[in-house]
């Protein structure tokens, strides 16, 4: 097992740093470094102004120099101007440029300031991320019990009313885009149309402001999206195991159908269910932006969405970081889980 970890974990730091270099990449093309400029400078700032304005900011050097100060692996650039002041990506405005560190990257917790909101870009998705937290700790909740006894059901009967019932359910929940069914909540559960307005239309935007009426339809959006995915794994999965000989030997002997599900067929039955759970999380972190954009909840999604309109980099930056710990966390549990549910692999 340590061996299988250890093979894991490096898998994960290559890929990490494969992921955020070409997002790194991407984010610091000179078009988006213009927009930067002349955001931070002024919108009417000449050519010229624009380049010394780049130079004078660490972003002429090589790619690769400044991948690592933004990593924490390579020393911040310093400028020095004509009057002998001197700045740098590690410096503070008003601090001794001797007693400042070398490295303030990533790796050192410096993950740089916000152009959009003002402030440090870890201060702001930890604000931001605590509100999509609840909004995936609510979903996973309502969204994998409903899921798994809908797939269950389903498999148990292969073919009978039940199953083609609730496979029909998955499919039509599956096939609806989260933006239309959060319109369509809205409109009979939150809008003078129905009259109703049982629920709020907006969420909320910070962690002390969730209630029920203003989380029920961001909750139930992305839920009803992934009940369907995982039900209909589920089904198959149940399906084929139903059918196994083990199963068959057991009805013969008279074990009686309840204890063939609950005690042989449902185990084996979730180790396919199980990744695919798994997988929902940097589905939900990443695919709220929709909801959040819709029901305008001030989470991870909606401040993705703002710094990616706002061509605010060091932001960007901030978020991919956390996509990508998020799914490869949630890979490596994966893999962890089916090794403890399939004892094939362990045993291999």
């Amino acid at each position: 097992m340590l061996k299988f970890l250890g093979r894991r974990i490096f898998m994960m730091l290559i890929s990490a740093i494969c992921i955020t270099f070409v997002v790194f990449f991407l984010t610091n093309l000179a078009p988006n470094l213009e927009k930067v400029a002349k955001s931070e400078a002024g919108s009417r700032i000449s050519d010229e102004e624009v380049a010394s304005w780049l130079e004078k900011n660490g972003y002429t050097q090589p790619l690769l120099k400044r991948y690592g100060e933004w990593l924490g692996v390579a020393p911040g650039w310093t400028w020095s101007d004509e009057n002998g002041v001197t700045t740098g990506r590690c410096i503070a405005p008003g601090s001794d440029p001797v007693t400042t560190p070398r490295y303030c990257g990533i790796l050192q917790g410096n993950w740089g300031n916000s152009n959009v909101f003002k402030s440090p870009v870890s201060t702001v998705i930890g604000k931001r991320l605590s509100v999509t937290g609840v909004l995936m700790f609510w979903v996973m909740v309502t969204m994998v019990p409903i899921s798994l006894l809908i797939g269950v059901m389903a498999g148990m009967r292969e073919g009978s009313r039940t199953d083609r019932a609730l496979s029909s359910f998955s499919i039509a929940s599956t096939a609806t885009p989260e933006y239309v069914s959060g319109v369509i909540m809205i409109v009979i559960f939150a809008s003078s149309v129905t009259g109703l307005k049982w629920f709020k239309g907006t969420s909320a935007s910070d962690v002390s402001d969730i209630t029920f009426q203003n989380f029920f339809l961001p909750v139930a959006t992305i839920a009803l999206y992934g009940i369907g995915y995982i039900a209909r794994m589920t089904r198959a999965s149940m399906t084929e195991v139903m059918t196994a000989q083990y199963i068959r030997t057991a009805r013969l002997k008279g074990v009686s159908f309840r204890n063939v599900v609950l005690k042989h067929a449902l185990r084996n039955a979730l180790i396919a269910p199980f990744t695919v759970i798994m997988l929902q999380f940097p589905w939900l972190l990443n695919g709220v932006v929709i909801v959040e954009t819709l029901f305008n909840c001030k989470g991870f999604g909606w401040t993705l969405v703002q710094a990616a309109g706002n061509n605010d980099i060091q932001l960007l930056l901030g978020c991919s970081v956390i996509a990508v710990l998020v799914v490869l966390v949630t890979q490596l549990i994966s893999d962890i889980g089916y090794v403890f549910l399939n004892p094939r692999i362990r045993i291999s």
